[in-house]
């Protein structure tokens, strides 16, 4: 298992600058502070939080840049879309978090590795524009003194457990989210999720073993003939009595709900009715978070969490329908946990490559059943605070019902 370092450094780059009287009538101010939160560290990886408040004029869409120091790099991120040259970081927005008002902020997060040390970044660009703290204009000089970090406030108190609005969060998914049908194996992670939160959230885990995301919707409706379009014929084109519930406007998703939607295990099947296409697919997400945001519900995508396959002692993606995901979230303005990439470099971590491909003994006996495929308890409980922990890295507004 590897161990894991507490650890939590934070740095915040508010630093004097050329004042707004500077720049002439024509051009926008800009200014921005930027807060950079280291939140997990362990031997090689980190995981971090950025947040950046815009102290200038209103933007509509943003590229926040800095510089690595050697060896540091980016292997994941969420809520932004995140490049690296060399040392040279470049951080864009996503389709749902671009405008950030005069006063407002706009995070993301990501996951990094690192070879000697992992140090925080000592400058920031925002739009081009160094990041000092106070509004600046283009064609003002930049700041000759060396930036000096000043303490990160304490964030505003989240609302206490006996004044928040009690949810409910639905899951839709597969057999790795759903709930165990009898014996030990296996135990999807929608299971385990509830313990990850406090007493004004219930977890309604209507995913199903062995369903692609058009027979969870349609059940028992998809056939087994295909199409001239290559789908599976759905005859009647009526949705399932789960999602019919889950719409129903007296027992089903009310208005600050959550939807969590994980599917594409079973989607790539190239027989009927499971199979589904890649555009069917990225529709058929579409249809759920268009009915869930119509009824006031927060809708998150999952990409499909990963079997054990292990190329040496290092674990290895092996999931599809995973650009299908991420494209569907960004297109429905949602956010998307990758939770494919989450689980398998959780596997590596834990030390569950290499193995003899014995799932009956030893760390991955105890959290695989046989199949190498689903859970134990013991790992549908890990898999599930890897979702919960992904809410709180990604500052979804669930993360206040957290424990």
């Amino acid at each position: 298992m590897r161990a894991r370092i507490a650890a939590l450094v934070a740095v915040s780059l508010a630093l004097l600058g050329l004042g707004a009287a500077m720049r002439p009538a024509s051009a926008a101010a800009a200014g921005c502070g930027v807060t950079y939160k280291v939140t997990s560290q362990w031997t090689g990886g980190f995981g971090a939080d950025v947040t950046i408040t815009n102290l200038g004029d209103p933007v509509t869409a943003w590229t926040l840049g800095w510089t690595f120091a050697s060896g540091q790099s980016v292997t994941q991120a969420w809520n932004a879309t995140v490049t690296q040259s060399g040392t040279a970081v470049t951080a864009k927005n996503v389709s749902y978090n671009g405008a950030i008002a005069t006063g407002g902020t706009a995070s993301f997060g990501f996951n990094g590795a690192y070879t000697t040390a992992n140090p925080i970044p000592g400058a920031f660009t925002l739009n081009g524009v160094a990041c000092t703290g106070s509004p600046t204009a283009s064609p003002c000089a930049t700041p000759s003194k060396s930036p000096t970090p000043s303490p990160t406030l304490s964030p505003t108190p989240s609302p206490t457990s006996s004044t928040q609005p009690k949810i409910t969060i639905w899951l839709a998914g597969d057999s790795t989210v759903a709930n165990p049908s009898g014996g030990v194996c296996p135990v999807g992670w929608g299971s385990q999720f509830a313990p990850n939160f406090n007493a004004n959230v219930t977890v309604k885990n209507n995913a199903v073993a062995g369903r692609s995301i058009q027979t969870w919707l349609y059940d028992p409706n998809v056939t087994t003939a295909k199409g001239s379009d290559g789908e599976c014929t759905i005859s009647p084109n009526t949705y399932s009595t789960r999602w019919q519930g889950m719409l129903d406007a007296s027992t089903g998703m009310k208005s600050g709900d959550y939807l969590f939607i994980q599917f594409g295990i079973n989607d790539g099947d190239s027989a009927c009715p499971r199979h589904v296409g890649s555009a069917r697919y990225k529709q058929l997400l579409g249809v759920m978070a268009a009915a869930a945001k119509q009824r006031g519900v927060k809708v998150v995508m999952l990409t499909a969490v990963a079997a054990i396959t292990c190329s040496g002692s290092t674990a290895t993606g092996n999931r599809g329908f995973l650009t299908e995901t991420t494209d569907a979230a960004s297109a429905n303005g949602v956010p998307v946990i990758d939770l494919h990439k989450l689980s398998y470099t959780y596997y590596t971590g834990a030390g569950l490559c290499p193995n003899n491909g014995d799932y009956t003994q030893g760390a991955v006996g105890a959290f695989f059943c046989n199949d190498h495929t689903h859970f134990e308890t013991a790992g549908a409980v890990q898999i599930a605070r890897l979702v919960a922990t992904a809410v709180r890295n990604q500052k979804l507004d669930l993360m206040g019902y957290l424990k």
